[in-house]
């Protein structure tokens, strides 16, 4: 029997608050964010009507279409995906959170245009923990010095570091992914100060993984939507 993205959800949720008891954690610290990239709008609609208000989306064209489409419900979006500088508007429009800032050069492009608009903007800076070539985000070694940087863009909120982890079915390379992020994140906050709270790691395959290893955020799509209509 085919079951409703209300009930994934719920199945999904059931799960990360079973991971976070095992390793003793509080289920309240673990959000859980729907990747709606490539899915309709009904399903959006469906999981808005389980309690649900902001998604995950990767490509800003479709996350322009379904913004429209859904205009008048309380829906935002989370930009998850590599943002060219050229596309700042898009994300500075629209968006309510980016988790893929990666670059100086487009924190400099939304600073000038989330001015425009009187806006500021919560950012998670991506980190390449895999060292995958194709892979975006800065480099672990680099998330001090950036962080730094980011002091300068006041239309920015850095609100903590998002990776995606190495796609492999030996577990230790996967959970050694989410532990570069968190120290990372330690570095960070040892060296440049406090915040930099939220860890957004963790996807369909690996979010228990992730929230047993410190994510505040994972990003399930498929487990929650079902197989992606491309």
């Amino acid at each position: 029997m085919n079951t409703t993205v209300a009930e994934r959800l719920a199945t999904v949720r059931s799960e990360i608050d079973e991971a976070c008891r095992l390793v003793g954690r509080d289920p309240a610290e673990v959000r859980m964010l729907p990747v709606s990239k490539h899915h309709p709008t009904e399903r959006i609609r469906e999981a808005h009507a389980a309690g649900y208000r902001l998604f995950g989306e990767n490509r800003l064209q479709e996350m322009a279409a379904k913004h429209a489409e859904l205009a008048g419900l309380d829906i935002g979006f989370a930009v998850i995906g590599h943002v060219q500088t050229n596309k700042a508007k898009l994300v500075a429009e629209l968006a309510e959170e980016l988790h893929s800032l990666d670059s100086l050069r487009l924190a400099e492009a939304l600073q000038r245009r989330l001015d425009a608009l009187g806006r500021r903007l919560p950012v998670l800076v991506q980190v390449n923990t895999s060292g995958e070539p194709a892979k975006s985000g800065i480099a672990p070694e680099e998330a001090v010095g950036f962080a730094r940087e980011l002091g300068r863009f006041d239309a920015l909120e850095p609100r903590g570091l998002m990776t995606m982890a190495v796609n492999s079915p030996v577990e230790q390379d996967v959970t050694d992914c989410f532990d570069r992020l968190v120290a990372a994140q330690a570095r960070i906050r040892d060296e440049v100060g406090g915040g930099w709270d939220d860890l957004s790691m963790g996807m369909s395959g690996d979010y228990r993984l992730a929230v047993a290893h410190g994510a505040t955020t994972v990003r399930p799509g498929t487990a929650v939507f079902g197989p992606r209509e491309y």
